[in-house]
């Protein structure tokens, strides 16, 4: 088996520390991809805090992968050696049930094998990106267009698809009115995408601190919510309203904002219940909906349709001996607005 370096949490909420981890021999339909940069999610900090329940350690983070296959399997068709590869969020399932066969694998019927911190179809614990490479199934990798650079591709892997899902299928389109809630990581995909798509878009966040980048992303209008008034203006204006935030929201506040038969959709979790007011639901027909990333025929599209249209993440390269402190970073919202690992400074 393969060696690799790796940056890995040996307990929860300790620091990420250099080690050596073992890969799989490469199985018939396996390719070995050396990773060139990994980007850093808000949800690789809560596993490794613990935060969405008990977890699995040692434990490598990583889901936004970017690299270049380095061998194939016997019986791989998809790729070969030199092809510019991503991973994403999750790197197994069974295939066959009707979810799979759809393109849904994150809903795989049986099992969706997450990328980490998960046992995989043959009962071994998943080690993510954050490391010199991985070995995947080549199902679930997916093309990096030449036209996207592999540092600002990472992250697109699961940012760019989380926010791609619903635009597309909640109408982000020419003439559509489309508000996005954040301007984070996620949030500035989901600008940068629905601009492209054709969509008039407005922000809304806490303040205006960001709005200069907010209109170079392609927003038209940039609203602080800290601020009644905006509430009062944009009321009924929007075709959708999607919140990339993982923060309480007042929900009748932002459905005020739906226009009838429109739709108010998150990708964001919030730490506490939410109340929702079903008398705004009923009253508009307004949908209030969630998403969760896509199949790895979406995320294709999404990275074909990125490259298309010039859209890349807005990043901050690190080395590894400043993860740590780029995940306190992340939990304050100091940074703009993906931390990417070069993992070649991995030191084991």
């Amino acid at each position: 088996m393969p060696s690799t370096a790796a940056l890995s949490a040996p307990s929860a909420g300790a620091a990420l520390a250099p080690t050596v981890i073992q890969r799989r021999d490469l199985r018939p339909d396996d390719i070995a991809i050396d990773i060139a940069f990994a980007g850093i999610c808000h949800s690789d900090i809560h596993m490794v805090r613990e935060e969405w329940g008990e977890a699995t350690f040692p434990m490598v983070p990583g889901h936004e992968i970017a690299g270049v296959v380095s061998a194939v399997g016997a019986k791989v068709t998809k790729f070969q050696v030199g092809d510019r590869v991503g991973v994403g969020c999750m790197v197994d399932s069974c295939g066959t049930c009707a979810q799979c066969v759809d393109g849904h694998e994150n809903f795989c019927e049986a099992k969706t094998v997450w990328t980490y911190g998960d046992v995989d179809l043959h009962g071994e614990t998943t080690l993510g990106g954050y490391s010199q490479s991985i070995v995947v199934t080549e199902r679930f990798a997916v093309r990096i267009p030449d036209g996207l650079a592999l540092d600002v591709a990472a992250p697109l892997l699961c940012a760019g698809i989380t926010v791609y899902t619903p635009l597309r299928r909640w109408g982000a389109q020419p003439g559509a009115q489309v508000a996005v809630v954040g301007m984070g990581g996620l949030g500035h995909m989901a600008v940068k995408i629905a601009a492209a798509l054709g969509a008039d878009v407005t922000v809304l966040s806490q303040g205006l601190s960001k709005q200069e980048d907010g209109r170079r992303f392609g927003a038209r209008d940039y609203r602080a919510t800290s601020d009644a008034s905006t509430f009062e203006d944009l009321q009924g204006k929007f075709d959708l309203v999607l919140s990339t935030v993982s923060a309480d929201l007042d929900l009748a506040a932002y459905l005020s904002l739906v226009k009838p038969f429109g739709a108010f959709v998150t990708v964001g979790l919030p730490g506490n219940p939410q109340l929702l007011p079903f008398s705004a639901v009923v009253g508009g027909d307004k949908v209030v909906a969630g998403s969760n990333i896509g199949g790895i025929a979406l995320t294709q599209e999404m990275l074909d349709f990125c490259a298309e249209h010039g859209i890349a993440a807005e990043i901050e390269t690190i080395s590894a001996d400043q993860v740590n402190e780029a995940y306190d970073r992340v939990v304050k919202s100091d940074v703009r607005y993906r931390f990417v690992i070069d993992t070649a400074t991995i030191d084991a």
